[in-house]
């Protein structure tokens, strides 16, 4: 019986899928797996039975991932389950920057007592009047799961696209409406854009892309979106482009001490998955890739371990080995086997960066010999007998 514990509560769209062969628990020192949304994770000691840990979502700051891998815990999160959540409030921001919906209904609410206000709006309205997104440069930064639907969203709207990425992916390029314009530099998009909207995650190469340099590239009035990470932005080159009018209005879903006090700012506290359609659709995810994990040995989308995949396990046996990336690591695996007198039906070994997985199919049962041998092999972290 696999024990499940749940960190956060997890929708129970994804949580009745688990079959009878797993067991919910409220104790995580007694879990095989773990599902998580926005639990830290950092300070809590990793049981030994641990195996995975599911992120219902995409980011993973509260998961220690190296620690996991190391212990052979392997991490996994949902790519792509929120996109559609997050693509309607992207598509929010832009109306909200574009007309002064904000203002206008704050005035109705600061003139609630007025028994003439159906009269006394028609003159005040001229205070909140904005401008239509039919029309205007769209720059998406990021085709993955959320800036392909962002741009096709924004296409169908009317707008002018442009989408830039450096790893897009023949799947997003396929799904990609035919007028989106891609470009082959974010320069292109500063220089162009009346709205430019960030989707990408945060790296070396990422972090304050958006900074005095590249705000001095783009139009004056321009709209900035950032749905993806707050440190895309240099919030103190934003402030100034502000002040100066350069950029018209900053739409954050990451509001600090800082944006929060920002004229021009317009935050939300990171509501981007907030949609039980999102939460349902992670959880949904995350138990699916638990499942096949426990089940089959198969990960995919993990975060700190490669993905690697032999089907349904329908093989006599089947071995999953966490492992250090190191050489000859799989011809020091095989000759274990070989030397236990078994044959491998099929074998997969896949690295990511320090870390590597292999599976490995036998048309022999497994013996207690073969995996405490294995374990005994340098550079194992974890051998685990799936069938």
């Amino acid at each position: 019986m696999t024990k499940v514990n749940c960190l956060n509560p997890i929708s129970k769209l994804g949580t009745d899928l688990f079959s009878d062969n797993y067991e919910m628990t409220d104790d995580f020192a007694q879990a095989d797996v773990a599902l998580v949304r926005s639990a830290a994770m950092h300070d809590l000691d990793l049981p030994e039975s641990l195996m995975a840990v599911a992120r219902a979502g995409a980011g993973v700051n509260n998961i220690p991932l190296d620690k996991c891998a190391e212990k052979g815990i392997v991490v996994f999160n949902t790519p792509g389950a929120n996109a559609n959540g997050v693509k309607e409030l992207v598509l929010c921001g832009m109306l909200l920057a574009s007309r002064d919906i904000i203002g206008g209904n704050k005035w109705v609410s600061d003139n609630n007592e007025d028994e003439n206000i159906n009269k006394t709006m028609e003159k005040a309205k001229k205070n909140f009047a904005g401008n239509e997104i039919k029309g205007k440069k769209l720059g998406v930064i990021g085709l993955g799961a959320i800036g392909r639907l962002v741009a096709n969203m924004a296409v169908s709207l009317g707008m002018e696209v442009y989408g830039t990425d450096p790893y897009l992916s023949v799947e997003s390029a396929l799904s990609l409406k035919r007028a989106v314009n891609l470009v082959n530099t974010r320069e292109e998009i500063f220089k162009t854009c009346d709205f430019i909207t960030v989707h990408t995650p945060l790296l070396d190469d990422t972090k304050e892309m958006i900074n005095k340099d590249t705000i001095a590239m783009m139009k004056d009035g321009v709209v900035v979106l950032n749905f993806a990470r707050d440190l895309l932005v240099c919030d103190d080159d934003m402030a100034e482009a502000l002040k100066s009018g350069k950029v018209k209005k900053y739409v954050t879903d990451f509001p600090n001490a800082k944006t929060a006090n920002m004229d021009g700012v317009i935050a939300t506290p990171h509501l981007g998955a907030s949609t039980e359609e999102s939460e349902d659709n992670c959880a949904v995810m995350a138990v699916n890739e638990i499942m096949d994990f426990v089940e089959n040995g198969n990960i995919t989308n993990s975060v700190n371990y490669p993905a690697a995949t032999l089907g349904l396990c329908d093989k006599t046996a089947r071995i999953t080995i966490c492992h250090k990336n190191v050489p000859n690591m799989i011809g020091q695996l095989t000759s274990v086997v070989a030397g236990e007198n078994i044959n491998v039906a099929d074998m997969v070994d896949k690295s990511r960066g320090d870390f590597a997985y292999a599976i490995i199919d036998l048309d022999h049962p497994v013996t207690d010999a073969l995996i405490e041998k294995l374990n005994a092999v340098e550079g194992v972290i974890k051998v685990r007998i799936v069938k």
